[in-house]
């Protein structure tokens, strides 16, 4: 006996009337949806807090974020404030968001507004979706930093950076790699002094992680303290204050040394009277003789210290001028290590006098210089005159009246309008530099802080002179363009090197766009000048950045002014065949 399969009774919707299969409603998905709100316990108001003082946002638990207007990482924290919007219905129902986007808000109203869209399963088959506005009111809270910055006595571990040398040269340099590493992120106030910076931290974690990076850029030795500030007996608790003292290496870029014969021998045999060519973790000398070159370890200084017979000063530098160059071969010495063959191609015979001497007397002097590859005639070079320095070490002033010493020891070639002695020579310099936001603790009104301030100034001269003579240094430091290099940049200027083996000269493919120094450090809030066109009361945290550029960067919607004023504040629902691909995977989180 064959049973021949039942067909399917379809019943009449109860409130539109048309035929649709059996449902617990008995309605068509279009009446299920007119009459269904599938936002229902999502909340449409929230409150976000942000900082005035550094523009971060509270997270929860006292974290802050720093994130852009538009951004995907602001997104995530608004949607993490949203109630209701991972909560399952008393069925078990999931609502699921499948898209979120920005809308415009008026510059000065401390809105935020998304537009958010969820789908959820109704009833068995029936999936609607609906599409609402949620809006958040931003409010302003103090960060825990920003609160320790304006007490008095909140820091937890200090940082004191000191050198004993009588130039800041070092600083600047160090300087530079802070801020292109970041390294000062975290303190809660930078003070300056003649000798030195202090660095306040909130915790001993941050200066330890400061001080760590302090030793992979420059010899250290360090000391700590301690001093208790309070103490906890029942809850077994006590509060300190951490002191690290940091002291840098004397020795700088360009100081004249004379090694003793034990350190000489160990360093490969290298010659007693050597350059100091630049400092990292490591000090690297160099012979301006032979090229030969050698490193010493921070332990192996601190050990034996070594003072400098001439320290790097603009009173100790003599301009002299190029009037030749020959090519220089060099003998292989068996008993020394030998120069690199790349060191061995800079050597040259220079033939220079003096500059003050031209026109006086007819003084020619021919010497060795390991940066002679970069000369030509003409050249301006700045170096040690031997003949006329009394040495404080007495075994080099023996060597130096023995005539073992050459009469000139030449450091680096002279660029642009320093060369020249141009009056306006600094300005019309193609790069600039940026500088921390630190306090100087000495007052501006005496005498000898306008001594200081004019040494400042001098130091930052001759700084700005080694940057400009080492392309090695500045590939650790950012650098800015001008105005001076964005005029040769319109003019469609090539870099001006006439001499092929110069690879030490600034070129425009090595600056920066973007920086603008003018205004000198950050203003305090009260300050600012605001201006009602920009968002959050006047204050620009947008940059250059158009608006929605920065939401279509990171792949979100973005309804514009003129669509913004159309969008309703909550859609109708309406049904769904099937949820996407990745509205079935249960695990999917808005990213």
């Amino acid at each position: 006996m064959e049973v021949s399969g039942g067909t399917m009774v379809n019943v009449l919707c109860c409130m539109c009337g048309i035929p649709i299969a059996p449902n617990a409603s008995n309605s068509c998905p279009s009446c299920l949806a007119s009459k269904s709100d599938v936002t229902k316990g999502i909340s449409t108001e929230a409150t976000l807090h942000q900082c005035r003082g550094c523009q971060r946002w509270h997270i929860d638990a006292g974290k802050w974020m720093a994130c852009d207007l538009e951004s995907r990482e602001l997104m995530t924290i608004c949607l993490k404030n949203v109630n209701g919007l991972n909560k399952s219905g008393v069925n078990g129902e999931a609502t699921r968001l499948v898209d979120a986007g920005w809308i415009w808000t008026e510059p000065h109203s401390m809105r935020l507004k998304i537009r958010l869209t969820v789908q959820k399963e109704v009833q068995s088959g029936t999936i609607l979706q609906q599409s609402f506005v949620v809006v958040f009111v931003v409010r302003n809270q103090q960060c825990i930093e920003c609160q320790a910055e304006f007490r008095q006595g909140s820091w937890k571990s200090l940082v004191q950076v000191r050198q004993r040398v009588g130039h800041k040269r070092t600083f600047l340099y160090l300087e530079q790699l802070i801020l292109k590493h970041g390294a000062h992120r975290g303190t809660l106030s930078i003070e300056t002094f003649r000798d030195g910076m202090d660095f306040y931290f909130p915790d001993k974690g941050k200066a330890a992680r400061f001080i760590t990076f302090l030793e992979n850029v420059v010899p250290i030795k360090t000391k700590s303290s301690k001093k208790l500030i309070g103490t906890d007996d029942k809850s077994n608790i006590t509060n300190y204050k951490y002191t690290n003292l940091v002291e840098i290496c004397p020795l700088c870029k360009e100081d004249l040394l004379y090694l003793p014969a034990k350190t000489a021998r160990n360093m490969g045999n290298i010659s007693r009277l050597v350059l100091v060519k630049n400092i990292t973790s490591l000090i690297h000398l160099i012979d301006p003789l032979s090229g030969q070159t050698a490193q010493m370890s921070a332990e192996a200084y601190w050990r034996d210290p070594i003072r400098p017979v001439i320290t790097a000063a603009r009173s100790r530098f003599v301009r002299y001028i190029v009037l030749g160059k020959d090519p220089v071969i060099v003998e292989r010495n068996v008993s020394k290590k030998s120069a690199t063959r790349r060191n061995k191609a800079k050597l040259a015979a220079l033939t220079v006098a003096k500059e003050d001497d031209l026109g006086i007397n007819d003084v020619q002097i021919e010497e060795r210089s390991h940066v002679g590859y970069l000369m030509k005639s003409g050249d301006t070079a700045v170096g040690y005159d031997l003949t006329d320095v009394q040495f404080v070490d007495d075994e080099a002033e023996e060597a130096r009246a023995a005539g073992k010493f050459p009469d000139v020891i030449i450091l680096r070639k002279l660029y642009g309008g320093v060369a020249t002695n141009e009056v306006d020579a600094a300005k019309q310099r193609m790069f600039k530099l940026q500088r921390l936001d630190a306090d100087k603790v000495e007052a501006e009104k005496s005498k000898k802080a306008q001594k200081d301030q004019e040494n400042d100034d001098m130091d930052e001269e001759d700084f700005l002179r080694e940057v400009e003579a080492d392309k090695e240094m500045r590939l650790n430091m950012n650098l800015y363009k001008t105005e001076v290099a964005m005029k040769k940049e319109e003019e469609g200027g090539k870099n001006n090197n006439d001499n092929d083996d110069d690879d030490q000269q600034v070129r425009l493919d090595e600056l920066l766009d973007g920086l603008v120094l003018d205004d000198g450090p950050d203003k305090d809030m009260g300050e600012v000048e605001l201006n009602e066109d920009l968002p959050w009361g006047g204050i620009d945290t947008f940059g250059m950045m158009e608006e929605g550029e920065k939401a279509a960067k990171d792949g979100i919607a973005y309804t514009g002014r003129e669509d913004a004023r159309n969008v309703k504040d909550k859609e109708s629902a309406m049904p769904v065949s099937t949820f996407g691909q990745q509205f079935m995977d249960k695990k999917f989180t808005f990213k």
